[in-house]
Parts: C-alpha cells; sequence; structure tokens
C-alpha cells in the first residue's frame, strides 16, 4: 500500500503562505494534511548568488496519484518564480492513517472531519 502514498516538501515565503498553501490544497482533496512548519532557513543558489532566507516548511500527505495535480495547483498559487515542490515516496506508515490520506484524497467528502494527523 505505501507505493500509493507521497509526502511532499514546498517551501514558503513564511507560515502565513504555508497555512494559506496547505488549506487550499486540503480543501481541493489535493492533499490529506498540510502540517506547517514556521521557521526554517534555506539556503541556496539563485540567479548566480548565494542567498539565505527564512521561509516556512509546508509537508503534506497525499496519494501519488494527486501528485501531479498538486504540483500544478502549487505553481498556481505560490508566489515564488520556482517553487519547491519535492514528492517523497513512503515505504511504511500506520496502515489506518496511509487509508485515511486516500480517502481524503478522493474527490466526494467522505466521513467526519475529526480524523488523524
Amino acid at each position: 500500500m505505501s507505493d500509493a502514498h507521497r509526502v511532499v516538501l514546498i517551501s514558503t515565503p513564511g507560515a502565513e503562505a504555508g497555512r494559506q498553501l496547505a488549506r487550499a490544497l486540503v480543501e481541493e482533496r489535493l492533499a490529506a494534511c498540510g502540517s506547517v512548519v514556521p521557521a526554517v532557513t534555506s539556503v541556496y543558489r539563485w540567479q548566480g548568488a548565494v542567498e539565505e532566507e527564512e521561509e516556512a516548511l509546508v509537508v503534506l500527505k497525499t496519494a501519488a496519484d494527486r501528485v501531479e495535480a498538486l504540483t500544478r495547483r502549487t505553481r498556481e498559487l505560490h508566489p515564488y518564480e520556482v517553487p519547491e515542490i519535492l514528492a517523497l515516496p513512503v515505504a511504511a506508515g500506520n496502515r489506518a492513517y496511509l487509508e485515511w490520506v486516500i480517502e481524503e484524497t478522493r474527490t466526494a467528502p467522505s466521513g467526519p472531519a475529526d480524523a488523524p494527523t
């Protein structure tokens, strides 16, 4: 079952931007859950210079078959010219949680909102 799941990492310019992005992706059922890590320092090379910025990291849990649509929607919503969007395979996990991720990324609503995070 773990082949069907992905963890997607997306950096944003701050926690509020991360919350807005996570909320949109969950509301649109492109992700089951988004966790916002509010204060990370990113060091990267951009246009020939080494940059250092305070950012937030959004950690999304989704179904593998939703990654393409999630990526497309993130590119539409994200303020960066080239946003970081990395989808990582899930090797294993709590079976009930993984089933919940699949259920919550289907197009039709399914069940109560008091699901695990």
